[in-house]
């Protein structure tokens, strides 16, 4: 059974003190951080890139950066983040035309490889054999790059058809997640949240990652149940 797995996005904190931002939510029980790179091209901003990563890696010990490519050419950077410190690296299906040899380059530099759905794209577009191969599976929940926008319900009916499909893979969902929407995201079948201000803005961090985590581990002990 797949296990709760909190991800704070690192594009909510206060990137003047991003080392200590990253240590502040491993302290409140952060599993991962979420680092959002974009290119301008795939998406219509710039965040970070490798040099930053690595900066992260170097000052945050043994930190899982769950590393969300939101780029054109993913096959592009996997060697850079990798060097960088990259634990995980989640392409968007819509970016590449071979999805099952990039997961390779990226199993290759010993990273886990992440396969990610925009809002319009089904989920029927990550196959068998691309989700089998994959070790995570993201379903976007927001349009990626555009800030300020709100959760979108149409988008978690994809969730629970990746879970019939694969029901003991790493099930990702990011864009609008907090407190107030966790719910319907567990109860679809996610198990790996990222939350960004709902998290990085709140008054007590560990309560909200404690309730998030809580409420994936009994969604899932209830899907594992058949209930």
């Amino acid at each position: 059974m797949p296990q709760a797995i909190i991800s704070p996005s690192v594009l909510a904190s206060d990137f003047g003190q991003l080392t200590a931002e990253c240590k502040r939510m491993i302290k409140n029980g952060a599993d991962w951080l979420h680092m959002d790179v974009m290119d301008g091209h795939f998406v219509p901003n710039i965040t970070m890139g490798a040099p930053v990563l690595e900066c992260v890696a170097k000052g945050v010990p043994g930190i899982f950066m769950d590393c969300h490519m939101m780029v054109s050419k993913p096959e592009q950077w996997v060697d850079a983040i990798a060097d960088a410190g990259g634990k995980l690296y989640c392409f968007h299906i819509e970016a590449t035309s071979d999805a099952i040899s990039l997961i390779k380059t990226i199993h290759a530099r010993n990273m886990k490889a992440g396969v990610a759905v925009s809002p319009d794209t089904p989920s029927i577009a990550i196959t068998d054999e691309i989700g089998n191969l994959a070790d995570m599976l993201l379903v976007m929940t927001v349009y990626p790059g555009r800030g300020g926008q709100k959760f979108l319900d149409r988008c978690v009916p994809k969730v629970s058809e990746l879970r019939a499909r694969f029901p003991d893979k790493d099930i990702e969902v990011d864009g609008g997640v907090g407190p107030k929407t966790i719910g319907v995201c567990a109860d679809a079948g996610s198990n790996v949240i990222v939350a960004g201000t709902a998290i990085f803005g709140a008054e007590d961090p560990e309560n909200v990652i404690t309730t998030l985590k809580s409420t994936v581990n009994q969604a899932q002990d209830k899907i594992a149940a058949g209930a």
